[in-house]
C-alpha cells in the first residue's frame, strides 16, 4: 500500500481561513496609515509654502497670491507643479487673504477623495500657524480652525 504526499482540502482551508483573518485585521490599520502619513505630508508641504511666501515677500514687499508667482519667478521661490495638483492626496490652493491682502495670503489644503486620501483639511496663513479641521461636514478649515498639534 502507497501513501500519499500532500495536504488534505480541509488543511488548505484552515490555512486559507487564517491568512484571510490576518488580512482583515491588517488592512484597516494599513489605510489609515495611509491617512495619517498623506495628512503628514500635506502639513509639511503647508510650512514648505509659509517659507517660500517668505522669501517672496523679503524679495517684493508682498506676499504672492498665484503659484505662477511662487513656481515661475526668477529667483525660484517653490519648486515643482502646485496649480491644481495632486500632492499625496491632497489638493493645495492659494491665495488672498480677506484681509490685508498685501500683507497676508492663505494656503489651504483638501482631501482630493474624503476618506481615501484623508479626513482633515488645513489651513495656513503668514501667521504660519497650521489649522485642522475635519471636513466630513462640509466645513473645511480656515483661520477659525484648531491648531495642529494642540
Amino acid at each position: 500500500m502507497r501513501k500519499n504526499k500532500g495536504f488534505t482540502l480541509i488543511e488548505l482551508m484552515i490555512v486559507v481561513a487564517i491568512i484571510a483573518i490576518i488580512a482583515a485585521i491588517a488592512i484597516p490599520n494599513l489605510l489609515r496609515s495611509r491617512l495619517q502619513s498623506n495628512e503628514s505630508s500635506a502639513i509639511s508641504n503647508l510650512k514648505t509654502v509659509v517659507g517660500a511666501e517668505t522669501a517672496y515677500h523679503a524679495a517684493n514687499a508682498q506676499y504672492a497670491h498665484d503659484w505662477a508667482d511662487l513656481t515661475g519667478a526668477t529667483p525660484r521661490f517653490l519648486d515643482g507643479e502646485w496649480d491644481g495638483v495632486t500632492k499625496n492626496g491632497y489638493i493645495f490652493v492659494l491665495g488672498a487673504a480677506a484681509t490685508g491682502a498685501e500683507q497676508n495670503f492663505q494656503c489651504t489644503a483638501e482631501p482630493a477623495t474624503y476618506q481615501t486620501t484623508g479626513n482633515r483639511s488645513f489651513y495656513v496663513d503668514a501667521s504660519g500657524v497650521v489649522r485642522g479641521e475635519d471636513c466630513g461636514g462640509g466645513a473645511c478649515a480656515d483661520e477659525g480652525s484648531p491648531v495642529v498639534g494642540d
